[in-house]
Order: C-alpha cells, then structure tokens, then sequence
C-alpha cells in the first residue's frame, strides 16, 4: 500500500501564541540590591572618615572663646569655669554641658553657648539682678527677686545702692537661706518704688518676716511703715503727704499702720524702757490730718 500525502488544508490557520516568559531568578533581584547597599555603605563610610578627619583637623578646634552679657562677672571667671574648653573639637564638643557648668554659677541667670566656624564659640551671659541686700543671722549677703543668694556683700559691692531686707528666713533668721515667697514680697515691694525714683532712693529698709505685712523704713525717718501686701506705692505716698503733720502730733513715732487706707494707726515711741507713755495706738483719720 503506498502512502498518499493529503494536501494541507489551508483553511485551518496557525494558532498566534506567545511563548510564556521566563520568570526571573532571585539572584535577578538580590544581586542589583546588594550593589546599591554596597554602594551605600561605601559613600557612608566615606562621609563619616571625611567627618572624623574634620572634626580632628586642627583648624575646627575650639582657639577662641568670646564672652558678651558679663558685668558683675569678670571674662577671666566665665573662662575659668570653661577651663577644658579650649582645644576640644568644634563640632563634637557638648555645648549644653558646658551651659550647665555656667549655670551653677550664682552669679549667671541664663548663658547660651554657639558655635561660630572655624574656632570661635560664643557666649552670653545673662546675670543675676540683686535687688537688696539680705540680712542673715547677723551676715549680708545680695539676694535676687527669687530670694536666691548671689554673694556675701563685701566691699567690692559698695557701689550698689540696695536696700537692707530683713525676715527673708521668716521669724527665725537663723538660716542663711532665704524663703522665696519672703523674697517675693521684697521685690514686689521695691519694685513698686521703681516708677518714683525719689521715693525709691530713700527706701533703706525692708522687713518680710510677716507674709501678708511688709514693714519698710525710710532715710530720715526713724518709724517702721507697714504697708501690708499689697498697694505699696499708693500708701508710701499717702504717708510721705501726710508725715508732717503726724510728726507734728507725735513728735516721736514707733511704727504707722497704713493697711486700712482712710484710717492710720500711729504708735508712738517710748522714750525709755521704763517709761510706759506714750505706748499707745492712735487712730488719724486722713480727712483728719488735712484740716
């Protein structure tokens, strides 16, 4: 039997079928990966060598210290408290412990420490403001509006013009550590004063051993004024229009209570220990002393 080959029908056309692709290996997407993370540490580390380098080059260690904001405090004190700075590295250097170091100064209310390229770190001082003069167990030291003691009160200070306080450790002065509403109500007292200079100038003593009673003394007048907590300035002034004439009608006077407004309360002063006159309270009316 011999083999007949049919003709291909051509009617029948070839499928068009696209070859499924390949799909792609791990090490397709690993490798391309590990070269980048390569690449990356490569330019890491080559910063951090460039920073070390510099950080270490001698022209970015700290040659200059330039203090600003100093009065009471000498720049050879502010620079004896950064001894260890000089020659530390610009960059790396911790600033803020070096701020904390400046702080623990009485003397410094606030410092800021920055960094000024290519050797130079700068800083300012902010002070301590004292605002009297702080009698503790029989020793002075300046106090600020925050009853904290700056210093003991030496010669070196004879240029401030401060007011004594007495009663900043309360009934018992027997501390040297001042309370610090005491100290409030010292500085709201003086700073009351500051808007009338020629009151303020005259103010030589403030006492604060009663919290809700500020008693104060002025040059040339002999008799403690208590002014109470608050109002200060308005009944120191009532008191200075009316002094004449209370002096006229108590030629010597203890203390004036001035913390009823209308009403004044004079006690005279006794002439002796053993003179018992004179030791009690008067009441003045203002209208009183007006006539």
């Amino acid at each position: 039997m011999s083999n007949v080959s049919a003709p291909a029908d051509r009617r029948f056309k070839r499928a068009h079928l696209k070859p499924a692709r390949k799909r792609r290996g791990w090490r397709a997407l690993v490798i391309p990966a590990a070269r980048i993370a390569a690449l990356v540490l490569v330019v890491a580390f080559g910063g951090y060598r460039a920073t070390m380098v510099a950080a270490h080059a001698h022209v970015l260690e700290v040659d200059r210290i330039v203090v600003k904001g100093n009065d009471r405090l000498s720049k050879g004190e502010v620079l004896a408290v950064l001894t260890g700075l000089r020659g530390e590295s610009l960059i790396w250097t911790d600033l803020d412990s070096w701020r904390r170091r400046l702080l623990s100064s009485p003397w410094v209310r606030e410092a800021a420490l920055r960094r000024s390229l290519p050797s130079t770190v700068e800083v300012v001082i902010s002070e301590r403001q004292p605002i009297g003069i702080g009698r503790v167990n029989g020793d002075m030291y300046l106090v600020d509006e925050q009853g904290i003691v700056i210093d003991q009160f030496g010669p070196q200070y004879a240029d401030l013009d401060l007011p004594i306080i007495d009663g900043l450790g309360g009934e018992n002065d027997a501390d040297a550590a001042a309370d610090a509403d005491r100290a409030s109500l010292a500085a709201r007292v003086i700073g009351s004063l500051r808007s009338q200079p020629a009151i303020a100038a005259r103010l030589s003593q403030v006492d604060v051993r009663d919290l809700h009673n500020a008693a104060v003394i002025l040059d040339g007048d002999p008799a403690v004024i208590h002014l109470g907590e608050e109002r200060f300035l308005p009944r120191l002034q009532g008191y200075l229009e009316l002094s004449e004439t209370l002096h006229q009608r108590v030629p010597e006077i203890d203390y004036v209570d001035l913390r009823f407004d209308e009403r004044i309360y004079v006690r005279p002063a006794r002439r002796n220990a053993g003179d018992a006159r004179g030791g009690g309270m008067k009441m003045v009316m203002r209208s009183e002393t007006r006539q």
